[in-house]
């Protein structure tokens, strides 16, 4: 028996540009889905390591919500000890440095039930990021 893929949002750019996403018209999987854009060359990230990333959020067939390439700078934090979404943690670790990623976020990995009101997503809404991963101390 095959499992089928799941139609992912297809995203325009490279490492380091701001993507745009174009959605299928499909329902969003409803477990984490990490697609590699681009394999960075660089180290592993390790859960407990700080990482530096750049990122483009949208919701899932609706409105991006945050990005960090209109501010102009990166974030960073620290990764695998739940001070960022589940579907981050989960996601991010084990990926190299200069890695282009696109998450599909189910609500259950992402702010849950409780939604995250102030940024105006939903407690069912699915999450889709596109991450640069810049480095990692």
């Amino acid at each position: 028996m095959s499992e089928s893929t799941p139609t992912l949002p297809s995203a325009t750019g490279d490492f380091g540009d701001k993507p745009e996403l174009t959605f299928p018209d499909a329902a969003p999987p409803e477990e984490l889905v990490v697609e590699v854009l681009t394999a960075g060359s660089g180290l592993t990230v390790e859960s407990g390591q700080t990482i530096e990333v750049n990122y483009f959020g949208q919701i899932w067939g609706g409105r991006v919500f945050d990005n960090s390439y209109d501010r102009g700078s990166s974030i960073e934090f620290p990764i695998g000890m739940g001070v960022v979404i589940h579907g981050w943690d989960a996601g991010l670790v084990g990926r190299a440095i200069g890695s282009r990623l696109l998450l599909s976020i189910p609500p259950h990995d992402g702010y849950g039930p409780g939604g995250a009101p102030r940024a105006g997503i939903g407690g069912d809404d699915t999450l889709v990021f596109v991450v640069d991963i810049l480095g990692s101390h």
